[in-house]
């Protein structure tokens, strides 16, 4: 039964009768009102006890009509390893996925990173990272494309949406981080500090890798600046999680 009280954004690109996604909304208020972290924490890695998690966990696989052994959990490092899964589980040491199976949801969890969803529905193959600046600047997004490409995708029936992260007005970095991005994505000129555009950074990678443009979704909300999102940046330890999540019907 539909709870109705979870509210997600569904990517347009990923939506239709071959795949379905979704990228969850903090729900401050109407769900879990009363724990540390209210809201839909789906987090492991935050303040908030694991039993309030798994509930919350619960909830959404209800909400999109998914068991619990149908979705692919990873415990993110913000590195490059990618897992080809045929299983639900928990994934250690992972910030990506890619899946051929029918009915394997794949989740990637963010709270000022970018989750970016994938997929190839005539050659159904599906893909899910978690982008934060020290994957991106790793190539995580372009490895994931590539190994798609290894179970059949075409780059050319590649679809993506980059979810709301943290934008280029809040995004302020050390020298340290600017310099590992080319300076297209690095704005000095108007403010104090280097800022940093990660949405554009990772749309670039995309189109480096062949996609055309009119097939990536780029969600323009900033995580931090947006108060229907958690965001680390903004609440620290109070942050919960969100959810990308990608599956091929």
């Amino acid at each position: 039964m539909m709870s109705s009280q979870i509210n997600f954004l569904k990517p347009g690109l990923l939506n239709d009768e071959t795949i379905s996604s979704w990228f969850s909304l903090r729900n401050h208020g109407s769900v879990q009102p009363e724990l540390d972290i209210p809201g839909l924490n789906l987090g492991l890695n935050t303040h908030e006890e694991e039993k309030n998690v798994l509930q919350n966990r619960k909830l959404l696989l209800a909400e999109i009509g998914l068991e619990v052994h149908e979705i692919a959990y990873a415990i993110q490092v913000h590195k490059t390893n990618i897992e080809v899964v045929k299983h639900g589980g928990t994934y250690p040491n992972t910030d990506a996925f890619v899946t051929t199976e029918t009915n394997l949801a794949l989740a990637i969890q963010v709270a000022d990173c970018a989750a970016v969803l994938l997929a190839d529905n005539r050659n159904r193959v599906i893909g899910a990272a978690h982008a934060g600046w020290r994957g991106a600047v790793e190539n995580i997004i372009p490895k994931t494309v590539k190994k798609m490409i290894t179970l059949g995708a075409e780059v050319k029936n590649l679809k993506a949406f980059i979810s709301p992260c943290i934008s280029l007005k809040n995004f302020e970095v050390g020298e340290e981080v600017a310099t590992q991005f080319s300076d297209e994505f690095v704005d000095r000129e108007h403010y104090e500090k280097p800022h940093v555009d990660l949405k554009e950074f990772i749309r670039h990678q995309l189109l480096g890798q062949g996609m055309m443009e009119s097939k990536i979704e780029l969600d323009t909300h900033c995580t931090i600046s947006d108060e229907r999102f958690y965001s680390y940046r903004r609440q620290k330890e109070e942050s919960g999680r969100m959810m990308g999540i990608i599956k091929l019907n």
